[in-house]
């Protein structure tokens, strides 16, 4: 393909040779009037494609190749395909941005972008929710005039962004405790990178409550222990008093003894895997123990009813299940006065089953539902002292019936009993062969 150089010096020649051409045929006059209409032609052709190019080049468009002969054909042919590649190029820089949006986006982590004068350029959704942040709304305002935490403009205005903060009461509509940290990159533009710690703090409360807990659960037992060692050590005491002494201190022995017992179940039952849905164990047999364990519990002092209203069996751990279920009967019997009612039934539900605990106990406030199941609470200290209680009995229920995909759910009325619920989804059960049976 010529060079439009080579167009250009192949048209003029092209022209004076025709001017000589009729200035020998026909008279040099003529050939100079064929020279000027020539040329005149071609600088009219010239004048006007150079129009038609300066508005391509004000609105170009990409698909639309104007058709011309000579040079300006080839013109237009190289800048439509200049412009191709320039789009094509652009399309795939937007491809990639949108891709890095879209990687920033799926962070986990807020991402905030600031200019050189501290003014929010850009945020991810999640530094949104962090910060109460809107991409659109909050474009180039200086960001300690949108997040006005002191600890954050101390932070910035210091410039020793080495260490991450902890900002806490975050969020708008959820409250987050938040580490964030700057980051500074390009011509003095920062990045500000926030990560929720809301459950981290949330874990480390519980641990430090559970330390606190168990020094204060223990220290009690051990106190009485070494008072009445003392006592007997330095006082000879009667032989009635040192029986006394004896038996209080089995008691609080017996105390400790069941707290690390629940301590280490409830370390099992986070360290190992889940129950394998492989394995079925009889409801019926677990049934007839949970129903003579309580009643020897009771010792004739409640009206306890069992009744299995399905022949369903449980696929998991029986150990496992027999602790939760013994919780929930055990506890009723415990808290329900003396010729109160229990009622403990299995049976059939439109998910799965249910295992249910009712009683005509005290009930329970509405305010301390929520909170039955953390390790340690107990709605009343005094009075789980009295039934022996350690405070992690619930907790256990909940790790248990979790780990078999089952819910526990509380209902109760203060003044008039409390109703625990073991609900099991139909992956966990099995069919008996054995048929429904009624335990009075």
């Amino acid at each position: 393909m010529l060079s439009i150089q080579t167009r250009l010096i192949t048209t003029a020649i092209g022209v004076f040779l025709l001017a000589w051409l009729v200035s020998k045929v026909i008279s040099s006059t003529a050939g100079w009037v064929t020279a000027v209409i020539c040329l005149s032609i071609l600088l009219t052709y010239q004048i006007w494609h150079a129009s038609k190019l300066s508005k391509i080049l004000l609105t170009p468009k990409y698909d639309d190749i104007p058709r011309a002969m000579g040079i300006w054909g080839e013109i237009y042919y190289r800048l439509h395909k200049l412009t191709r590649a320039w789009r094509d190029q652009v399309i795939d820089v937007e491809q990639q941005h949108q891709r890095f949006i879209q990687a920033i986006q799926a962070s986990p982590s807020g991402v905030v972008m600031l200019n050189e004068d501290d003014q929010m350029e850009w945020c991810n959704a999640i530094a949104g929710s962090h910060f109460g942040l809107n991409a659109r709304r909050d474009a180039l305002q200086r960001i300690t005039h949108i997040l006005r935490k002191p600890a954050f403009v101390q932070y910035i205005v210091r410039q020793n962004y080495r260490d991450p903060i902890r900002l806490t009461n975050m969020g708008l509509f959820e409250e987050y405790t938040l580490d964030v940290q700057i980051f500074p990159y390009g011509d003095k533009q920062k990045l500000i990178l926030s990560q929720d710690v809301s459950q981290i703090e949330k874990t480390d409360a519980m641990r430090r409550d559970f330390v606190a807990n168990v020094s204060h659960e223990l220290k009690t037992p051990l106190t009485v222990l070494s008072g009445f060692l003392e006592t007997v050590q330095e006082l000879n005491p009667s032989p009635e008093d040192r029986e006394r002494y004896l038996e209080l201190m089995n008691t609080q022995t017996g105390r400790m003894k069941t707290l690390v017992d629940d301590l280490l179940t409830l370390a099992k039952l986070e360290g190992n895997p889940e129950p394998p849905i492989s394995q079925a164990f009889n409801m019926s047999m677990l049934f007839a123990r949970l129903k003579v364990d309580a009643e020897g519990l009771s010792q004739g002092h409640h009206q306890i009813t069992f009744e299995n209203k399905t022949d369903k069996n449980i696929l998991g751990d029986e150990s496992e299940m027999y602790s939760a279920f013994s919780n929930l009967v055990f506890n009723a019997v415990r808290y329900t006065p003396e010729g109160g009612k229990i009622d403990v039934v299995w049976e059939d539900t439109d998910s799965g089953a249910e295992f249910s605990v009712t009683d005509t106990g005290p009930g329970i406030a509405e305010e301390h539902i929520p909170r039955l199941t953390e390790r340690f609470y107990r709605i009343d200290r005094s009075r789980s002292r009295e039934t022996g209680g350690t405070g992690l009995g619930m907790a256990i229920v909940k790790h248990v019936i979790s780990r078999h995909q089952g819910d526990l759910k509380i209902q109760s009325v203060l003044g008039q009993g409390s109703r625990f619920s073991l609900t099991l989804t139909k992956l966990r059960l099995s069919s008996a062969m054995s048929s429904s049976q009624k335990l009075n």
